[in-house]
């Protein structure tokens, strides 16, 4: 059990879901083959959920990871006292928000002294975290600025596949513009490190297409002729086994069926539909970039279904499991893109 690595694992918004799905994956005997967990949040949460729910655990609040116990039937937490009382389930609340932030301010903090291997986040509100003060769009750009990274971004995995995105939380047309050659170049050299770093030998590579039919030659739009097209042979002149740009309908299936170890997403929504339409419990978050290794379930807060039982955990579990199987690598980061590769 000592050789297993050590996860902090975050509430999330405390009047949401990400409570009830921490405290069952680290009751799940699968979890405790993976890793050890600690949960971080406050203590006072849990023991309501337990007693509401009809759990036997024990809540064992602890002010180090080394207070841990990190046996059957006894949940850890990381107390840290935020909140004070019962809070509304399923209402966006400023102390929850602020509970939410501070426990990725502490899980960051012990990832980034060595205490534990790698984090998984529950999720937040981006709501409730701005009524407490955040000025943060969500985690990932949390992470970005407590590690003091300046490039990061987040890949998404699921079945055995990793996706990547050449943009994110942008409006579409603010995406749109920026489908440059330059920076695609730049989001497949990301994309094809962070395959490496995380354990893929001569990783295989697809760039999605951004036009139907990947632009049938310039038919349905330029991008593929004037950006796409051009940063994939320069990246296959430079000897990465990159392909594409390849219609976005069929890429990410070919993925899943095992031709590609990672698929180039071009903005948000392309590569979320994909992976969440095949397995929505199953779609991993991971953030790529940082100094620490860092997991999330890929949805909300689910508010319309916090404290009533019902909310399923294989979201949690996935991200658990991801953590535990790339914390051998976590050794490896931050994920370093040399310019000229």
């Amino acid at each position: 059990m000592s050789d297993l690595p050590i996860l902090a694992v975050t509430l999330g918004d405390p009047a949401g879901i990400g409570p009830e799905i921490t405290l069952k994956t680290l009751a799940e005997p699968e979890s405790l083959q993976l890793a050890r967990g600690i949960a971080v949040g406050d203590a006072i949460v849990l023991e309501r959920l337990v007693r509401h729910l009809g759990l036997h655990l024990e809540v064992n609040p602890v002010a180090t990871v080394a207070d841990a116990r990190f046996t059957t039937g006894v949940i850890d937490v990381l107390n840290l006292g935020v909140v004070t009382e019962d809070l509304p389930w399923g209402e966006v609340n400023a102390t929850a928000g602020a509970a939410a932030v501070g426990a990725i301010e502490v899980a960051t903090r012990i990832a980034l002294a060595g205490e534990v291997d790698a984090i998984v986040t529950g999720p937040i509100s981006k709501e409730a975290i701005r009524a407490a003060g955040s000025r943060h769009l969500g985690q990932t750009e949390m992470l970005g600025e407590l590690t003091g990274s300046t490039r990061f971004t987040t890949m998404s995995w699921v079945s055995g596949l990793k996706i990547f995105f050449a943009t994110r939380h942008l409006s579409l047309r603010e995406a749109l513009d920026r489908i440059t050659r330059e920076n695609i170049e730049h989001a497949i050299r990301e994309a094809y490190t962070a395959l490496e770093v995380f354990g893929t030998e001569k990783p295989r590579l697809a760039v999605a297409a951004l036009n139907p039919h990947g632009g049938e030659n310039g038919e349905f739009g330029e991008e593929e002729i004037v950006a796409i097209a051009p940063a994939v042979a320069a990246a296959r002149a430079a000897g990465l086994d990159v392909v594409g740009p390849i219609p976005a309908d069929s890429v990410f299936h070919l993925g899943i069926q095992g031709r590609f170890d990672g698929v180039l997403s071009l903005y948000h929504d392309q590569g979320h539909i994909a992976s969440k339409t095949y397995d929505f419990d199953g779609t991993v978050s991971v953030t790529v970039g940082l100094p620490i290794l860092h997991t999330s379930v890929d949805h909300d807060t689910a508010f319309d279904i916090a404290g009533t039982g019902r909310a399923p955990h294989s979201t949690m579990q996935a991200a658990f499991k991801a953590a535990a199987t790339l914390a051998p690598f976590a050794r490896r980061l931050p994920v370093v893109y040399p310019p000229g590769r």
